[in-house]
């Protein structure tokens, strides 16, 4: 039987493209299916805030941050806590990657177009001690661009070996099945789907008009994770974050729903760290949404007061920005689904942010003008106005008794006393009458000024929440919103998926989500941001090189 192509990419996202387009460089003949239309290539990655993680960039000298890949590779296992046997290829993936980043990573992209916004982004702050989670440092490098912006060089790459006749694109192809000959995976078999020309992101139509077979020496998959697909979700919910949430907002859209995952363990493929995920705590029910249960997170500088569903203060470190798992650990023990922040609008309009690509039209757009308008005026930038203005997440009032009552309206449950509230923030605020305290919240917030990007545009001057010269006060009621798997096919060095007796099956690949981002999970248990564009690239680029050189 005849090949149809040297290799075979099942999922046309950042990793995918990243893969295809690096064994095209290499002269290999690549098909990339994707059961998506043409309007979704780029996939999850199309949407995102186009965070990157880099180490010791000219970006961070300028800002006068001292990094260095010790510090880097110092946080990255503070943060992911490797402890299993199944970590010794995920562990193996993360230093290759802090090298990647600390080396090559940037300027492997800047020679394809790629530039980063020189405001730095201080993400997964922590807050224990040197050795525990978080980045001691800001490394979040902001696309210029946005997530279109990432895409575009790796998009343009693979439509240039198009037009070579070395990358045939089939959309609207499902895969259901890897095939094998004499235990090597050599093609993909699925159902064609009719066309839909729906926008990108939105659901579309998983009507079968026809049925297709390819064959090749070789199958990368990746076609991304579970999120979702809520149920699969919950399945997997790690008994250390309490019991799985009964509401849910979606971070990713439907077609992410870890069908490729079952399929290509039954191939042959092991799956590790199942029950490693990285869902946000801060999300919000989009008021204009794109697809199912659409949810958007905040990205939060440090002052907001967070609260839990029964008005109780978050403990220390649990502050905006700083754990995200802990958050959702502490949340969940509350016994409800959804927390609070209270704020008023000089924190608005300086401190939240709207992860995504099309809830930042200045970044995205590329435009200097609309992007200096953060830094003046009161109002917030027009999406979280508007979210402000629409979004059912948000209560806006003058008072705080009003306030609560709105909260409790909204939420349904009554849990919240407004005096008890007005006690935790009358004694917050007479914290700011002297340049300390012993409010580590405050302390925070003092620290993330001494940083000259947060002091520019992600974090308030101190002030008390309750001065009027600062209002309306504000309300958010935050929402679980399901985002990132952190497992997922075991894979070696080469990204050859790996079987349950650890050798490689013949033929098989993963990159990207699929391969928890590298070997089966890189990240551990927690993530320090901007690193999971950054695994799509590595794993991609690792892919394709490693196949282009297997096919020689």
């Amino acid at each position: 039987m005849g090949l149809d192509a040297d290799a075979i990419v099942v999922g046309a996202g950042l990793a995918g493209l990243v893969a295809a387009a690096e064994l095209a460089d290499a002269g290999r003949r690549v098909i990339i299916v994707d059961q998506e239309p043409e309007q979704n290539l780029g996939g999850q990655a199309y949407w995102s805030f186009g965070g990157l993680f880099f180490v010791d960039s000219p970006e961070q000298r300028r800002m006068g941050i001292r990094d260095s890949r010790e510090l880097a590779w110092q946080d990255w296992l503070g943060t992911a806590g490797f402890d299993r046997p199944e970590d010794y290829w995920p562990r193996q993936w993360a230093e290759a990657y802090v090298d990647f980043a600390a080396g090559e990573k940037r300027a492997w992209l800047r020679a394809m177009g790629h530039r980063s916004f020189p405001v730095l982004g201080w993400a997964e702050r922590g807050g224990y001690h040197a050795t525990g989670h978080g980045n001691s440092v800001p490394r979040f490098h902001i696309t210029w661009g946005t997530g279109p912006g990432l895409v575009e060089p790796f998009q343009r790459r693979v439509r240039a070996a198009v037009e070579k006749g070395l990358i045939r694109l089939c959309f609207r192809h499902r895969v259901d099945e890897l095939l094998t000959t004499d235990g090597a995976v050599d093609g993909v078999r699925g159902a064609v789907l009719e066309p839909d020309d729906a926008s990108r992101g939105e659901q579309t139509s998983r009507t079968e008009v026809d049925a297709f077979e390819l064959r090749a020496q070789a199958v990368i998959v990746a076609a991304g994770g579970i999120g979702g697909d809520h149920e699969l979700v919950r399945r997997n919910w790690p008994e250390r974050l309490g019991q799985p949430p009964r509401r849910m907002v979606a971070g990713v859209p439907a077609h992410v729903d870890g069908r490729m995952l079952g399929i290509t363990e039954a191939a042959g493929g092991r799956i590790v760290n199942r029950d490693r995920m990285w869902h946000y705590v801060e999300g919000l029910r989009n008021w204009n949404p794109i697809w199912p249960r659409h949810g958007i997170r905040i990205l939060p500088g440090p002052s907001s007061l967070w609260f839990d569903a029964r008005g109780r203060r978050f403990p220390a470190p649990l502050y905006p920005g700083s754990d995200t798992l802990g958050q959702l650990a502490h949340i969940m023990a509350s016994g409800y689904d959804y927390s609070w922040f209270i704020l008023n609008q000089s924190i608005i309009r300086k401190e939240f942010a709207l992860s995504g690509s099309e809830q930042n039209p200045d970044l995205t757009g590329r435009s200097w003008r609309m992007t200096a308008r953060r830094a003046v005026g009161r109002k917030a930038t027009g999406p979280v106005e508007a979210f402000k203005e629409h979004g059912e997440d948000f209560i806006v009032r003058d008072t705080l008794p009003q306030l609560v009552e709105g909260m409790n309206a909204l939420a349904g449950d009554h849990l919240l006393d407004a005096r008890e509230l007005e006690t935790e923030i009358a004694a917050r605020d007479r914290e700011l009458d002297n340049p300390f305290t012993k409010d580590f919240q405050i302390m925070a917030m003092h620290n993330a000024r001494r940083f000259l990007g947060d002091k520019l545009i992600r974090t308030a001057r101190p002030h008390r929440m309750m001065d009027p010269k600062h209002g309306p006060l504000i309300a958010v009621r935050l929402n679980i919103l399901t985002r990132k798997t952190l497992g997922g096919l075991e894979t070696d060095l080469e990204a050859r998926v790996l079987g349950s007796d650890g050798a490689p099956v013949p033929g098989l690949y993963a990159v990207g989500e699929a391969a928890g981002f590298g070997g089966g999970g890189m990240h551990g248990y927690r993530s320090l941001e901007g690193t999971f564009l950054g695994g799509c690239l590595f794993s991609g680029r690792a892919a394709g090189r490693a196949l282009a050189v297997a096919l020689a």
